[in-house]
């Protein structure tokens, strides 16, 4: 090597050891900017190389070590310090000047030579193999492969690609996060070099097979495990199709190439070897085993997870998810040994690999029903019911909690992906329901404390299996009667002895988790309707002895803080929760009077409970009972109040003979009074309140640096409340607003002295800042009359500094919150500038900060009814271009199902997407195929969210953008013109006619089977789509009649008949409502020929929209 060459890569290793391991941040960024300038630099292909070629060389100093001969060998004995972090040693005669001898491994301290070296001085020349010089040479490589592979000819990129791989074949010893950068260089420079040729063929995509001939056969099982992982990099590399430089259509090509070629053969390899591991039994001592057990597992794991129709970007985790395995691919699944390969290793394995091998269980389990044929699946479907009852039957392995959570995840698969008619006719049905049901209980009764997201998984099981009853055809027993009744019970007891726990144990209350409290609360209607009455009767004596303990307690003016009090408190809240909850489960079932008599015994116990608080103490009422009661208002007013509840005679005589309250508005009274805030703003501690709201008289107002930044957070809640306590009688008194304002008129005083201080305290500007916007932001939320906002917008100066999550979400919140036009308050005059600038603004901050944060801003401003946005482009204003360009930026950049699995971020984006098509269709019709794509999957995705109103968004989205379409396919058949541009949209469904095809299948099967909560919203897309289907339409139509029973298939033909009955090919009004009139017909013919006993209190719900 050169000395110039020996210099540079010391120098390069001094400056990454400096990055990483100095303390000196001035250091650490000129040595920063040292590797980047090396990274950007020409030659740093040739330095990299050189760099994991060669590594770090240093010459020690002399080291005179004392050789002892021997009659084999003479050992040397090397002191420690010398050779720490040393891989290679080379040792050298310098009197002789020759060259290096002979290379050692350094095994241990002592080094064994030649027998033939002679006591003598010896000059030892170290090789460190520095793991930072590497990662910098890896990363950097990664960089000028992603930023320039068109410049780099194919024989660089084919010479990178082998000599990666026999490097990674060759130095086996690499630390742990050099090997996955490497891997991640080799994947890259695959990927983007998948269709490039030599001599007619496919270089790059021989991959596969060199791995193969390399690592996989004849090798170590350490060699094994790094041709494992290199497939396994590849695999997600392939995966990602989100890098924004280059086209979308391009890199789906990539990963479809990618899936048609290898991708099969990559699964088969790992399925081999597992198979081969476990004919013999695993050492779970033996760690170069397990490794390799390992990287099979994450193998197969990321190949089932692999996008296989360019729908989404992650990994499958919501529980509508299905694996879209590829025909080709069938005859791997048909065998049953299949399934039983990863239930076998189920218990002989580590917890973490059992995790691993129940996440490939899970995935299989999603694989899509349409791979198999009606006589194949049952088959599939019972060796999967037969591994499941394996694990049941030693449930002890699943102490670990990710091996309990992925098969928590396991068991919601088996009603998502299967029609409990399927179920019930399996093998060994009656005892695997059985066991899942002891292993429910055990779960809510035992588990619940650790494992409160797995619980979810167990619910949503018997919510969906109780929700398809009505649709069971099948004349074996489901016994859901009998063990529903038995989950139930097991979560009310486990809550209520969960208050013992908490008080006792200072555990987390589950109560307070409010976002999972609702979802499991929503579960728990649903399976408590399966055999209602015992369900509301081990309610009623629940709640009967905790109201009488608690009574008692009342009685004794037991202080709050006694344990027995704060237990019975604790409980009362739950039951409140639990009887609003199934109360409103009644719209999901048949509704008959026996239910309703239940329904009101439960309501005039919470009522009863209410009257016994404010008649014995008032001032005893907890917050957590106020939540309860709360809930349960809530409940009961979706159910129970309304026109269309009136009649319900059975409730409200209940009620009446109870309580003396014969109809809903004396119900509506009670609550009314419960809440009412005119009687609570003339109390003379409000009107202190709203004197006096400074840091002074309540401490948490203040910039204490004891105060966390999310305990500020609950100043938003303060303003909202004594916001709304001002509304009451301010009218459009300015003095007395501007007088409310004046502590928080001084604090903005207070910040421009801080800014303008030559010593600015940043810790004490940043809280400051916060809370204002905090404060703002409640104010804002509470002012829905227009003349109180405008008071407050005219008052209002925004300035944004700083680059701080802390400080940015309050901003952000509060400039979202400015631009909701709520009861129409922002209202300018019309010769103000006001909304434009207020657009202006809001496309800065989108430019800049978060995304749902955003998403929700922008939606508001779109939706608020103040900026013409044709201004902006008249005028050459590129506000409007930028935000909804940095919207899609930010929608390329998430994972598809994270849309799903986040609920803030579901709402603000498919709320966007609805204000967009609703108002900018043209500019989502001309968006790029790629983009364009990607929304039509996400609005795939949003009709099975399990939030009803991100459904509606999507439906009310899709309709706005197929009128659009249908208008422009209209207009192109009249004019008879073949020159007239078409949209994007258009030009994409053209080729890609199978995505509408999607969606209409995935409506009409809500419609037809589904507890359609919004019929009507549904019905408006749904029409569009059928008329842009028609042949598809005529043909799915005959598939499912013909799946029907002889018997049934006539009146089948008879309902889709009637769907489409004097229904004309338009979107006009007066056609749309007579299709919606058609199919709540057609939907309640489907669900009576079924054998559904369903509630049409949705449809008379939709008929009233239509007409209203």
């Amino acid at each position: 090597m050169a000395m110039d060459d020996r210099q540079q890569i010391l120098r390069i290793e001094a400056l990454c050891k400096e990055l990483y391991e100095s303390t000196d941040s001035s250091q650490r960024n000129q040595a920063q900017e040292a590797l980047v300038a090396i990274a950007n630099s020409d030659d740093c292909l040739t330095k990299c190389q050189y760099l994991l070629e060669n590594s770090t060389i240093i010459e020690s100093h002399l080291l005179y070590a004392h050789c002892r001969r021997s009659d084999d060998a003479t050992s040397i004995l090397v002191p420690s310090a010398d050779v720490i972090n040393v891989d290679i040693i080379l040792f050298f005669n310098p009197a002789a000047k020759t060259n290096i001898d002979q290379y050692y491994y350094y095994p241990s301290l002592i080094l064994w030579i030649s027998p033939s070296w002679q006591d003598c001085a010896l000059s030892i020349l170290i090789i460190i193999i520095s793991p930072y010089a590497q990662m910098f040479a890896s990363q950097s490589l990664i960089k000028l492969v992603s930023r320039t592979t068109s410049s780099l000819p194919v024989d660089h990129r084919l010479e990178m690609r082998n000599y990666l791989l026999n490097y990674l074949a060759t130095r086996l010893k690499l630390t742990n996060f050099v090997v996955q950068a490497l891997m991640k260089l080799l994947a890259r420079v695959t990927k983007y070099s998948w269709f490039e040729m030599q001599k007619e063929q496919y270089i790059f995509q021989t991959i596969v097979n060199d791995v193969m001939n390399k690592f996989l056969q004849g090798n170590s099982i350490d060699t094994c495990v790094i041709g494992i992982q290199i497939l396994t990099n590849l695999t997600i590399e392939m995966n990602q199709v989100s890098d924004p430089s280059r086209s979308f259509a391009k890199q789906r090509k990539v990963a479809a190439s990618f899936r048609d070629s290898v991708l099969l053969d990559m699964f088969n390899i790992a399925c081999s070897f597992l198979k081969q591991l476990t004919k013999k039994s695993i050492d779970q001592n033996n760690q170069p085993q397990i490794t390799l057990v390992s990287s099979l597992l994450q193998l197969t794991v990321q190949v089932l997870s692999f996008d296989f129709i360019g729908s989404c970007v992650d990994e499958v985790f919501d529980d509508v998810s299905t694996v879209q395995i590829p025909t080709s691919w069938r005859q791997a699944f048909l065998d049953g040994s299949l399934l039983d390969l990863f239930f076998n290793l189920y218990g002989v394995l580590t917890s973490s690999l059992t995790a691993l091998a129940l996440s490939c269980l899970v995935h299989l389990a999603s694989v899509r029903r349409s791979l198999f044929t009606n006589n194949e699946r049952p088959i599939f479907l019972n060796a999967l019911i037969q591994g499941i009852k394996s694990v049941l039957e030693k449930p002890q392995y699943l102490s670990d909690p990710n091996c309990y959570h992925e098969f928590c995840r396991l068991l919601a698969r088996l009603k998502s992906n299967y029609q409990l008619g399927e179920l019930v006719k399996a093998d060994n049905y009656s005892l695997v329901i059985d066991l899942i049901a002891k292993f429910t209980t055990t779960s809510l009764q035992e588990v619940w404390q650790c494992a409160p997201n797995s619980v979810h998984y167990l619910l949503g099981l018997w919510q969906r299996l109780v929700a398809s009853l009505p649709y069971v055809k099948s004349s074996s027993p489901h016994h859901l009667n009998d063990y529903c009744p038995q989950v139930t019970k097991a979560y009310i007891t486990s809550r209520l002895e969960s208050v013992q726990l908490v008080i006792r144990d200072g555990l987390e209350d589950p109560m307070e988790d409010y976002r999972v409290l609702e979802q499991q609360l929503e579960q728990l209607s649903t399976i408590a309707r399966c055999d209602y009455e015992q369900t509301c009767s081990l309610v009623m004596s629940l709640f009967d002895q905790a109201a009488s303990s608690y009574q008692e307690c009342l009685q004794q003016q037991s202080q709050r803080g006694d344990g027995n009090f704060l237990a019975y408190e604790g409980q009362l809240a739950w039951l409140v929760y639990i009887i609003g909850s199934v109360v409103a489960g009644r719209t999901l079932f048949y509704i008959a009077e026996e239910s309703d008599v239940l329904d009101g015994e439960l309501i005039c116990r919470v009522l009863q409970l209410m009257k016994l608080l404010e008649e014995r103490n008032p001032q005893a009422l907890s917050e957590k009972l106020d939540l309860a009661l709360l809930s349960f208002f809530e409940q009961f007013r979706k159910i129970y109040i309304g026109d269309q509840m009136q009649k319900t005679a059975k409730v409200y005589s209940c009620i009446g003979e109870r309580l003396g309250l014969n109809d809903e508005s004396m119900v509506l009274s009670i609550f009314i009074n419960k809440i009412s805030v005119r009687k609570i703003v003339k109390l003379e501690s409000i009107q202190f309140v709203l004197k006096n709201h400074t840091d002074q008289h309540f401490p948490f107002l203040g910039i204490q640096p004891n105060i966390t930044f999310k305990g500020m957070r609950h100043r938003t809640l303060f303003y909202t409340a004594i916001g709304r306590f001002l509304m009451v009688d301010l009218g459009e008194d300015t003095e007395s607003f501007v007088q409310f304002l004046l502590p928080l008129t001084l604090k903005f005083e207070q910040f421009k002295n801080q800014i303008a201080s030559t010593s600015v305290n940043e810790e004490q500007v940043k809280r400051t800042i916060i809370g204002l916007c905090r404060d703002l932001r409640g104010l804002a939320a509470a002012f829905v009359n227009r003349s109180i906002y405008m008071m407050l917008f005219d008052w209002l100066a925004i300035e944004l500094w700083y680059h701080d999550p802390n400080l940015t979400t309050p901003v952000l919140k509060l400039m979202t919150e400015i631009v909701q036009n709520r009861s129409q308050r922002l209202q300018f005059e019309i010769s103000s500038p006001n909304g434009v600038l207020l657009f202006r603004e809001v496309s800065k901050m989108i430019c800049t900060y978060g995304i749902a944060i955003c998403f929700s801003m922008l939606k508001a401003a779109l939706s608020g009814n103040y900026v013409n946005f044709g201004i902006f482009r008249l005028y050459g204003d590129d506000a409007f271009d930028n935000a909804l360009g940095m919207f899609l930026r930010m929608l390329l950049s998430i994972p598809s199902q994270d849309l799903l699995d986040y609920p803030k971020l579901g709402k603000a984006y498919y709320s966007l997407i609805e204000a967009l098509a609703q108002d900018h269709a043209s500019y989502i019709n001309n968006l790029e195929p790629n983009v364009l794509l990607i929304i039509l999957s996400t609005l795939s995705q949003g009709f099975v969210a399990l939030d009803v109103n991100i459904c509606t968004f999507c439906c009310t989205a899709l309709d706005y953008l197929l009128a659009n379409l249908f208008k422009e396919i209209s207009k192109a058949k009249k004019s008879n013109s073949t020159t007239q541009e078409q949209s994007s949209l258009l030009r994409v469904l053209e080729h890609k006619s199978d995505v509408l095809q999607q969606i209409l299948d995935t409506v009409l099967n809500i419609v037809m089977f589904e507890d359609c909560k919004n019929q009507w919203t549904m019905s408006r897309p749904l029409l569009g789509l059928i008329l842009l289907n028609e042949k598809y339409f005529s043909e799915l139509t005959a598939n499912i009649i013909s799946s029907q029973h002889v018997s049934k298939q006539e009146k089948m033909s008879s309902c889709f008949s009637s769907l489409m009955d004097g229904v004309e090919f338009s979107l006009f009004t007066k056609n749309r409502e007579r299709f919606a009139q058609n199919l709540s017909g057609f939907r309640q013919g489907v669900r009576t020929l079924l054998g559904a006993s369903i509630s049409l209190q949705a449809d008379t719900s939709s008929a009233n929209m239509m007409t209203s």
